[in-house]
């Protein structure tokens, strides 16, 4: 790490233990065993002699299943993005605490979107684990050797996406109680979301070029953190076709928040050439998502508009 990147790192630690504080203050505590249906669960096959897993025992839908583990997935490469932020911040101060703590609240998720699948038979445990394997022998690593400001550049976007995901798949999912745990979840999402969108900002203030070169770069080029699951794009598709996420939520609820929350397309002060040509970039790259997700749209809804003919005729 630069003498450079050290000193910012020491000049955001004030900021990094405000920010702490103020997240503890906000978290409540919550038992991911209390979100489970256990009195669902019965023995798989294996050694326990109970019954296989059959898509018949499942009551979502095959886009929500795979919404599902998708989610799941994700979550699972937590030691890959632990591992990452860890690099880029630090393992001393308030960075410490914090990257700790953040460690802590996302390791729940994993444990609890698991227990309540398999409690629930709603997606084939055989599969899973398997991909689970695959998933995270990979792991996760960013291009270009991240910094601290490319990094916090891209959870900001990353934590408020997975926030989204999470929520519209419990809203699909049609059952309440996997609705109840998914927006347990993604408050988590929201909070870390909020945290590193005010270390970003204030990124912002001590280094403004730099900052707003990263955010555009996050923008730019940003992968959900399980776009390395097989299959990744495929089922992207699928979800997207659902409406759980795809460009207009992307655009809407991912990045327009942010993008306004924090100025960026109004922001002077401190701008060089880099920032402003950064900022420029983006303003345009955002008019552009908005025409992409309009076609998306469009082609969608006749999508849709086909098939339901279809099944229409078939059933006459």
């Amino acid at each position: 790490m630069t003498s450079l990147l050290v000193s910012v790192l020491s000049e955001l630690e004030p900021v990094v233990a405000r920010e702490l504080d103020r997240h503890l203050a906000a978290a409540r505590e919550w038992m991911p065993h209390e979100y489970v249906p256990w009195s669902l669960a019965r023995d798989f096959d294996g050694p326990m002699g109970g019954q296989a897993w059959d898509v018949s025992q499942s009551s979502m839908s095959a886009v929500v299943r795979t919404a599902l583990v998708v989610n799941l997935l994700t979550e699972d490469n937590l030691p890959s993005y632990h591992r990452e932020i860890h690099r880029c911040m630090g393992a001393d101060g308030a960075w410490a605490t914090w990257i700790g703590r953040w460690t802590a609240e996302e390791g729940r998720h994993g444990t609890a979107i698991r227990d309540y699948l398999l409690v629930t038979r709603a997606v084939d445990p055989t599969a899973l684990e398997r991909e689970r394997m695959i998933h995270m022998t990979g792991g996760y690593g960013r291009d270009n050797d991240p910094d601290v400001f490319d990094t916090l550049a891209y959870v900001t976007f990353q934590e408020l996406a997975t926030r989204i995901a999470h929520r519209n798949t419990g809203k699909q999912s049609g059952d309440p109680v996997c609705e109840r745990l998914l927006t347990r979840i993604a408050t988590d999402e929201n909070l870390h979301m909020v945290f590193y969108r005010n270390m970003l900002d204030a990124a912002l203030e001590l280094s403004p070029d730099r900052t707003m070169e990263a955010i555009w770069g996050a923008i730019e080029g940003f992968k959900m953190p399980g776009s390395t699951i097989e299959g990744f794009g495929r089922r992207s598709l699928q979800i997207a076709m659902a409406g759980i996420y795809d460009l207009r939520i992307h655009r809407d609820e991912v990045l327009m928040p942010v993008v306004r929350q924090l100025g960026l397309l109004e922001r002077t002060t401190g701008l060089g050439d880099t920032g402003r040509a950064a900022q420029a970039a983006l303003g345009s790259f955002l008019e552009v998502l908005d025409a992409k997700a309009a076609r998306f749209e469009s082609k969608r809804a006749a999508a849709l508009e086909s098939e339901a003919r279809r099944q229409a005729s078939a059933l006459s």
